[in-house]
């Protein structure tokens, strides 16, 4: 009884030691579109119906995006499309450029952006559009971090990696400057590159994923839509 006992508590402290760390790790490999821009062309309301009409330039709306690594992230098979996000809302994706959205009366600020297949936003200072609509006017010229990804619910290989990507606008983040606190369950992780990154590690079940926007003493940056919080299942 005494050596089962011992063989009991062996075993559970090694099932502790066995627990996987949560990491992330940077992307590499995805093609740049370095020239991809996209702008507004034409803004229309129709009682409380927006239609957004995009100009999207040097990039192809409904392919697949061209990327250099061999692992798996959950990808679209519609192909690249738009980001469109408001008040820091959980994206729509659109595979056209003219979006139609019912909106509230009050300001919604209005974040539009490229994406690849799989989700990884393009980062190049023509690939976004942020405006508001609205008489309740905030300043643009905030520094702004907004919520991408990951989001909804993953099924099979797709929970092995997830996509963590956000979208950072009139500010930049560096190793002495403001950065981008991720915790993820209740993994703290500080991001001073802006780039992809994918989660490893994670258990099955509902994953909560919190994002802020931090100075160099990591503070929280008083700005709207900071911090952001999600939560994503793994089934």
């Amino acid at each position: 009884m005494k050596n089962f006992y011992t063989l009991f508590i062996v075993l559970l402290i090694a099932s502790c030691g066995n627990k996987t760390q949560i990491t992330i790790t940077k992307v590499n490999g995805s093609a740049p579109y370095s020239n991809s821009s996209i702008s507004l062309n034409n803004l229309k309301m129709d009682d409380d119906n927006f239609t957004f009409s995009f100009d999207v330039i040097n990039y192809e709306l409904g392919i697949q995006s061209l990327k250099d690594f061999d692992y798996t992230l959950a990808n679209s098979n519609k192909g690249q499309h738009i980001h469109f996000i408001v008040n820091n809302g959980p994206y729509s994706a659109h595979y056209q450029q003219n979006i139609t959205k019912e909106l509230d009366k009050g300001n919604n600020v209005i974040l539009a952006f490229l994406s690849r297949s799989y989700h990884e936003s393009v980062k190049n200072p023509n690939a976004f559009i942020l405006t508001q609509t609205g008489d309740d006017k905030i300043n643009l010229n905030n520094e702004f971090l907004f919520y991408s990804r990951p989001k909804g619910t993953y099924k099979g290989v797709d929970t092995e990696k997830l996509l963590l990507d956000f979208y950072l606008v009139n500010t930049n983040i560096s190793p002495d400057g403001n950065k981008v606190r991720a915790t993820i369950q209740d993994t703290e992780f500080i991001i001073d590159e802006w780039a992809p990154y994918y989660i490893e590690g994670l258990p099955k079940g509902e994953i909560t994923v919190k994002l802020e926007l931090i100075d160099s003493n990591g503070n929280l940056i008083d700005t709207p839509f900071n911090p952001s919080t999600r939560t994503v299942m793994l089934e």
